[in-house]
């Protein structure tokens, strides 16, 4: 008997078809647990190198920044409520 080649031992894909329930038979990409049809390194890339990079108002750190802000304000208004 043979021994399996390497591409048959390779790690396969997580993703599960929502029709059928089955799992995905493709073979992983090296460091993902998806095929690369189910969205290894797939995406854009982050910050001016995408192309739909306008001013940076919605990235990611600016959320966050916005964020917390938000919840400063909250804070500083249950304090302010409970003083008065």
């Amino acid at each position: 008997m043979q021994k399996p080649l390497p591409m048959h031992q390779s790690l396969r894909c997580s993703a599960q078809s929502k029709r059928t329930g089955l799992p995905c038979r493709s073979p992983a990409v090296k460091g993902w647990t998806v095929c690369r049809m189910h969205g290894a390194r797939g995406g854009a890339p982050d910050g001016k190198r995408n192309g739909a990079y306008r001013h940076g108002g919605f990235t990611k750190e600016a959320v966050t920044r916005k964020q917390a802000v938000g919840l400063l304000m909250r804070l500083t208004g249950k304090t302010l409520n409970e003083l008065a």
